[in-house]
């Protein structure tokens, strides 16, 4: 038996002819996963940092994404090798590590991605879904290209050394956290402040001139439409929490606090 893996986000990327376009996955349900999957969208990124998923959701969401053409991303909540380690043997081919704000951060998260003499990932493949239990010839050896790397600059400290991290050998692309980094610039809540933007602008200047592609989060369209034309090579424009809050919510205005306001009218 010989198993053939799906192509990486790395190499989606490279073939794209404009801005792959995801969606976060943060509830940690594998059914709300699938309906993201199966959407139309090129990618998803399923949050371990910020969300309430362990390894026994991801590795769930990994199994009902296989099915569907978009791309998963798994973000770790830390770039830690045992994380790392672990998540990889999960199926996952495509990582996404928080916060990083120097060259030595990537050079870290790429060690723990790649196995000896290249790093430092322990060796438990044939025990694993990432080689789908050896039945992926030459997983071991091959491993580098059944597998991405993403950075993400979220700090004024990152953002000043974005063109040194994204040249780290072993990153395939930098996504670029408004949140953070306005909070990092004492612009707490203000990820569209002018200033946040133009930041955000920089990186995405530098991480290309050094030949990766960078990608952005931005949940408001015409911010994440000027990203777009700027030339992000990929794009997170939702979440599924945030699309189930505020449907739920126009919902409600529709049908209770519309109707209260109509009941009043006709008295």
């Amino acid at each position: 038996m010989s198993l053939r893996l799906t192509p990486t986000f790395r190499e989606r990327l490279a073939e794209a002819e404009r801005p792959l376009a995801g969606l976060w996955a943060c509830t940690a349900s594998p059914v709300v996963t699938e309906i993201l999957a199966g959407s139309g969208m090129d990618w998803m990124l399923i949050d371990m940092e910020h969300s309430p998923n362990g390894l026994g959701s991801t590795l769930a969401q990994l199994q009902v994404a296989a099915a569907y053409p978009a791309t998963p991303v798994v973000r770790v909540p830390i770039g830690d090798v045992v994380t790392i380690k672990q998540v990889l043997d999960l199926g996952a081919q495509n990582l996404l590590v928080p916060m990083v704000s120097t060259p030595d951060d990537a050079r870290a998260a790429a060690s723990a991605v790649r196995y000896p003499p290249r790093g430092t990932r322990g060796v438990g493949a044939a025990l694993a879904r990432s080689a789908r239990w050896n039945r992926v010839d030459d997983y071991v050896r091959d491993a580098d290209a059944h597998t991405s790397l993403f950075v993400q600059i979220e700090t004024v400290e990152g953002v000043a050394q974005a063109a040194e991290i994204a040249a780290v050998d072993g990153v395939d692309g930098v996504f670029v956290g408004p949140s953070d980094l306005a909070a990092s610039m004492g612009l707490l809540g203000e990820q569209t402040h002018p200033d946040v933007l133009a930041a955000v602008y920089e990186t995405m200047r530098v991480v290309q001139a050094a030949g990766k592609p960078v990608g952005v989060n931005a949940f408001d369209p015409v911010i994440a439409r000027g990203y777009a034309d700027a030339g992000a090579d990929f794009l997170l424009v939702g979440a599924d929490v945030a699309i189930l809050a505020r449907e739920s919510e126009r919902l409600a205005e529709e049908w209770i606090r519309a109707a209260r306001g109509h009941d009043l009218d006709a008295t």
